[in-house]
């Protein structure tokens, strides 16, 4: 699991929903930025002559956002209509850039020691009201007041993040939202086209993306899901691609995403080289020549994926969370809202180092405890790898060896992370031989790694930084040329050097248990441990089998078997066709469903859900962490 800071710009044209939306919905999609631009034009204009005074229009948007074209093609439409129309940035409401970055000192870690690329920090817990000078907001909300009470007949738009903060919330006549995917907001910043929220120029593209994750994206999730409940989103807007912005109206775009929850669903994934990366993804999903390999596939990574839904003759786009935070509870369970704080608890990815040049990392993961004492973090760090693929000796490395010294490994892990001496791992770590089907379980503080030659499905718990220790990397250089971060400060203080052989066979490389099964079908647990607060299982079948979510959502993804169809019980017409390796979400909603075999070979599909009891974990009880 990587923070996403380079993605491939490869977009997959495989991943659509296609749920049945009403007339009114797609109807109302507005597409092409100049379209849009007269179709707000035209709004605004009419609301002008509905009221005494100035029209006040807010833009909010997502951080990368680029606001000043949309207020460019306004302002030309408003003076050809001849009303006069004032833009006012509400950048200039921020607190000025050296208060900023000594809040920003405070939060990111700045000690190579502890840190030698300056990748970790806390998370940000103030939103925009902790980055903006509370006597400039001040100022601006008496301007907007004063001007929504003259007579003059005229437009004034605020603009920029933040500008849709509650205290000045009242006194907007529209507001519309500008998202960005997660995606094309990391691409953005890497064609330097943004900086950080007060900042007169960009930083250089890693500590511009650090910040962003621990203050500027964390701001304006926040304050998108503040608008999103109260329902103050007049015109939510796609802005991913400059001359093609689409518009839905606020209330058709909660429908959609109302429309889209009760279906079975699939993200889109991004895609993401690595020095470790194979190639069977990239021959599955015929992705570009061009790319050097995939090593990463964010299939299911909450923060970092989207949604792309056909609408008619055509397709819409937006941020996976920004559906979460429409339909939460519809989504996720009531439960699990008020667990995680609204939160999808639990994120997918595929590492894949199918026919690579090596190993990934030797690492570790932290606790409850130390994330949220170390990062504002929300909880743990735990993973686990269910083996989907694999070549000639394949091998997953987890835990220590039986009769070795832990702490003769983790002191050669810091000699070499000064001079660069090879270690004999092997001699320390212990591995299980790969084989499709094997479910492990790494809860954090275990070390381990997935070996060359396989393909894994990922899955661990939520966070917002990635808490990866590297320990050794087998002395290699990034794909950049420079050599890979080690990371011992943190990992030595983290890891749990009694996660032997045996405590490995013993808990956390499980025997498949059976749960219930009939003529043609089973269902499995692979894997349940108390350290975990997600379980993991298998469905085998012929022909169909079936399911209940009882309120607690579903994630299932076909490791074996060409292609099946998710089927709701009551709503025969709520489905997905889900293909090979494929990741599909079912909504807590759901309630029954089916799945039904539409290839010739038996059916292995791998089922992730919330424990039973998860609501009732306490972290700081769980044993060995």
């Amino acid at each position: 699991m990587s923070f996403m800071y380079n993605p491939f710009p490869y977009d997959d044209p495989q991943a659509v929903n296609r749920p049945k939306l009403s007339e009114e919905v797609i109807n109302s999609v507005v597409s092409g930025t100049s379209n849009v631009a007269d179709h707000l034009a035209a709004e605004i204009s009419e609301r002008v002559g509905q009221k005494q005074g100035a029209l006040v229009v807010a833009l909010e948007g997502y951080i990368s956002a680029e606001f000043a074209q949309l207020v460019n093609l306004i302002a030309q439409r408003m003076q050809l209509r001849g009303i006069p129309m004032t833009a006012i940035p509400f950048a200039a409401c921020y607190k000025s850039t050296e208060e900023l970055d000594a809040l920003a000192h405070e939060l990111l870690e700045y000690d190579t020691v502890k840190d030698s690329v300056k990748l970790f920090g806390k998370v940000f817990q103030g939103g925009y009201e902790g980055l903006v000078d509370p006597a400039k907001v001040d100022a601006l909300e008496e301007r907007i007041s004063k001007a929504a009470t003259q007579s003059a007949a005229e437009v004034i738009i605020v603009y920029g993040n933040g500008c849709a903060l509650r205290q000045l919330r009242a006194h907007y006549d529209l507001i519309g939202y500008l998202d960005v995917t997660p995606k094309e907001s990391i691409l953005r910043a890497r064609r330097g086209h943004f900086a950080n929220i007060g900042d007169q120029s960009p930083k250089p593209v890693k500590e511009l993306i650090r910040r962003c994750y621990y203050i500027d994206f964390e701001s304006a999730v926040r304050l998108r899901g503040d608008l999103i409940k109260s329902r103050a989103i007049d015109f939510y807007l796609m802005t991913d691609h400059a001359e093609d912005y689409q518009l839905m109206p606020g209330k058709a775009f909660r429908e959609l995403a109302e429309t889209l929850v009760r279906y079975p669903f699939r993200c889109k994934p991004v895609y993401i080289e690595g020095v470790w990366g194979g190639t069977y993804v990239k021959k599955l999903r015929h992705l570009p020549d061009t790319m050097r390999n995939c090593a990463w596939v964010f299939d299911l990574i909450p923060m970092e994926v989207s949604l792309v839904v056909e609408t008619g003759k055509t397709q819409v786009e937006f941020p996976y969370f920004t559906f979460i935070q429409h339909v939460d509870e519809l989504l996720m369970g009531a439960d699990c809202v008020r667990k995680f704080k609204g939160y999808f608890p639990i994120r997918f990815n595929y590492d894949d180092s199918f026919h690579s040049n090596g190993n990934m990392s030797i690492q570790v993961h932290s606790g409850h405890d130390y994330n949220v004492e170390n990062y504002n973090e929300f909880g743990r760090q735990d993973e686990s790898y269910y083996v989907v693929v694999t070549g000639h000796e394949a091998k997953t490395y987890l835990g220590f060896n039986e009769g070795i010294n832990p702490q003769e490994f983790i002191d050669l892990a810091k000699k070499s992370e000064k001079d660069f001496s090879p270690i004999d791992y092997q001699k320390y770590i212990n591995h299980v031989v790969s084989r499709p089907g094997i479910q492990m379980m790494i809860p954090a503080g275990t070390i381990h790694s997935s070996g060359r030659n396989q393909v894994v499905l990922e899955i661990g718990c939520l966070t917002i930084g990635s808490y990866t220790y590297k320990m050794y990397d087998y002395l290699r250089a990034d794909l950049d040329g420079v050599p890979r971060p080690i990371h011992t400060y943190h990992g030595e203080r983290v890891l749990k050097q009694n996660r032997t052989t045996s405590w490995v066979n013993q808990n956390i490389v499980q025997q498949p248990r059976k749960v219930r099964g009939g003529e043609g079908w089973a269902e499995y647990v692979l894997g349940e441990h108390d350290l975990l607060y997600f379980s993991l299982r298998r469905l085998e079948f012929e022909k169909e089998i079936e399911d209940d979510t009882a309120g607690v959502f579903h994630v299932l993804v076909l490791v074996d078997g060409e292609r099946v169809m998710i089927q709701s019980v009551e709503h025969p017409e709520r489905y997905f066709i889900q293909n090979y390796m494929d990741m599909v979400v079912v909504p807590a909603n759901m309630g029954k469903y089916v799945i039904k075999n539409l290839g010739h070979q038996p059916v292995y599909m791998h089922k992730t859900r919330l424990k039973d009891g998860f609501v009732h974990d306490d972290p700081h009880q769980l044993p060995n962490d």
